[in-house]
């Protein structure tokens, strides 16, 4: 009788398993449909972004827009990938987070860089105008930091995996791969 158990026991482990693994498919593949959507409605508004900010010779405000609008694509795409390669690995990888958080980075930079911008051309320097300002400068210090961070961690990553050596929280290659 213990070893029908044994049997019930693995038996309902596979059709568990089997049911977990189609339910977490079935998730990551409505998130891509739906990341897919969204990546398509803001390719179609920064379109027409840039076709406006042309039209009006754009001012550094619609440029600022329209370029914000692409990285937040670029975001979309770059996490779509992400979707797709955790569906066909079955694991998540750092690097395109890395990127994501990259692109985040830059984006802000540029949005704390406008502002400023604007601050600074202000005719009345007033004690809260400098306290914003002052603010911004920190805020972008912290961000080129982030920054050079995830550059280098990126460049790490790769320059790990073209030497052989699988980054770590992946798998260890066989013994048949020998660094030279």
């Amino acid at each position: 009788m213990a070893e029908d158990e044994g049997k019930d026991e693995g038996r309902l482990t596979k059709i568990s398993a089997f049911v977990f693994l189609h339910t977490e498919h079935a998730i990551y593949a409505v998130l891509g449909l739906l990341l897919a959507v969204t990546a398509l409605v803001a390719l179609v508004d920064a379109a027409g972004m840039t076709l406006e900010a042309i039209r009006h010779l754009g001012g550094a405000a619609q440029l600022l827009d329209v370029v914000d609008r692409l990285l937040f694509l670029l975001m979309l795409v770059e996490i779509l990938h992400t979707v797709r390669v955790s569906m066909r690995s079955g694991r998540l990888t750092c690097e395109p987070f890395l990127i994501v958080g990259l692109i985040a980075s830059i984006r802000r930079v540029l949005v704390i860089t406008l502002q400023s911008s604007e601050i600074m051309h202000a005719k009345e320097w007033t004690p809260e105008k400098e306290a914003l300002f002052r603010a911004s400068m920190i805020e972008l210090g912290v961000l080129a930091v982030l920054i050079v961070t995830m550059v280098v961690s990126i460049f790490l990553l790769h320059r790990a995996t073209e030497t052989g050596r699988e980054p770590a929280g992946k798998e260890e290659k066989g013994p048949e791969h020998v660094d030279a």
